[in-house]
């Protein structure tokens, strides 16, 4: 009991349900107490400051009020503090020395989710976050013959973008992906349908694609298959795969997200229970599946059993070297490779899978480099978030500038973007798993 009560305690962090369905979740003078109790104990400590923009908000507000303390900021601009805040969860896993088991039980990031969640049931969204928000929509119809090209050509069009930022306040130079066709699922199902089950294989692994690597960069998606085929694991795909919810999570539509888990989980359980290792390679969707979705249902035996079978690519890759199975007869060095760690990758407390693995490969060198892009898939390109998302980015572009790697890259490939966007030398950011493929000359 000792432990719970000292600032810094030695116990791990606790992270309880969300508890959607309680009795004062909704209720908005019981959601406005809390936010006042947990923004006066961050103004107190103030050493999450760097992390995101929510708290330098925050502290602004209260330094600007009349008392100097939380009490003197208005209850209506408690929502700025959380229209910062992205979910990276940084927050929680790194700084914070109040988290639970300590007896002040804070929990910022999901405080705000469930600010969001209200402020989205009070119909306070924009039409803009519920569209790109709506990646398997969107995703769909870019990706359409004839489309496909137009919409590609309209974002790289100067006039078109300017017409976006005003309609939709957009910015109009960030980084926007590309759609692609055909589709990661599209490529990799006719190679999946080859596979001979028969031959001696090291694992079974079913390969979520995500919104991102399907619709943007099935690169990305190509190599994670490539390097599970080098170290014969055998892959399959989803015979139908929906979005993992993160994005509409991070709007506050728990409606959407609970659509689109009745939507995944029967096929993923079904795998789960046969004995399949799950990988997706962005690390929000393993995110949503290992911590978010069993904090939502929390009682639901499917969401636990899918969560255990869900891992990170490195994670898995790792496994398997510890088991002696993973190819290490690499043919090629990577030189010096800076790697940017994402936070959703980091916040899953698996260690610096990606970094040992990619040090395993002779006549390479890693420097890891652990703070948040900014990115968050949609608050880069918003008009209003876009200037905050290059200052949280900026200490990492110097670290890059500083170390002029052979190679850099992120497990995050929007984070990776983000990185070359404001780097702005010509070198283009290359995902680990891509790094991997080079090593093993595939």
């Amino acid at each position: 009991m000792a432990d719970e009560k000292r600032e810094g305690g030695l116990s791990a962090p606790i992270r309880y349900p969300l508890n959607q369905h309680g009795e004062k979740f909704y209720d908005k003078p019981d959601l406005h107490q809390e936010l006042e109790r947990v923004y006066d104990i961050c103004h107190g400590c103030r050493r999450c400051v760097s992390l995101c923009n929510s708290f330098p908000t925050l502290f602004d507000l209260v330094d600007n009020s009349e008392s100097m303390e939380v009490d003197g900021v208005a209850v209506a601009d408690y929502q700025k503090v959380v229209d910062q805040c992205y979910l990276c969860d940084l927050c929680y896993l790194t700084k914070c020395p109040y988290v639970p088991p300590h007896e002040w039980n804070l929990d910022f990031p999901h405080l705000m989710l469930r600010a969001k969640i209200v402020n989205y049931e009070d119909g306070n969204s924009k039409f803009r976050d519920r569209l790109i928000t709506s990646t398997d929509m969107v995703g769909k119809a870019a990706t359409l013959p004839i489309i496909n090209g137009i919409v590609n050509a309209a974002k790289e069009n100067r006039t078109v973008r300017g017409i976006l930022e005003k309609a939709l306040d957009i910015h109009q130079d960030a980084w926007l992906p590309a759609y692609a066709r055909p589709t990661l699922q599209d490529s990799l199902s006719k190679a999946v349908g080859q596979t001979d089950s028969s031959a001696p294989q090291n694992g079974k692994v079913l390969l979520f694609a995500s919104c991102y690597c399907n619709f943007n960069e099935p690169g990305v998606g190509e190599s994670l298959y490539k390097v599970l085929r080098h170290n014969d694991v055998t892959v399959s795909l989803m015979a139908r795969e929906h979005c993992c919810g993160m994005p509409k999570l991070e709007l506050g539509d728990l409606r959407s997200v609970e659509m689109l888990m009745q939507k995944n989980i029967p096929e993923l359980y079904e795998k789960a229970k046969e004995g399949w290792d799950i990988i997706a390679a962005v690390p929000s969707c393993v995110l949503m599946f290992k911590q978010e979705l069993p904090l939502l249902y929390p009682d639901d035996e499917r969401v636990k059993a899918v969560a255990k079978a869900f891992k990170d690519p490195f994670e898995y890759l790792s496994k398997m070297h510890k088991a002696g199975k993973l190819n290490t007869e690499f043919k090629n060095n990577l030189g010096n490779v800076t790697y940017h760690v994402a936070c959703h990758q980091r916040v899953q407390n698996i260690g610096p899978k990606t970094r040992q693995i990619l040090e395993l490969i002779p006549g390479t060198v890693v420097k890891s480099i652990e703070r948040c892009s900014g990115h968050d898939g949609t608050y880069a390109v918003k008009k209003e978030s876009r200037e905050f998302a290059n200052k949280i980015v900026a200490p990492i572009v110097r670290q890059i500038k500083q170390q002029t790697p052979d190679h850099f890259g992120s497990d995050c490939p929007v984070a990776g973007r983000h990185i070359e966007t404001n780097l702005a030398n010509g070198q283009e950011h290359e995902h680990p798993l891509q790094l991997l493929c080079k090593a093993y000359s595939i």
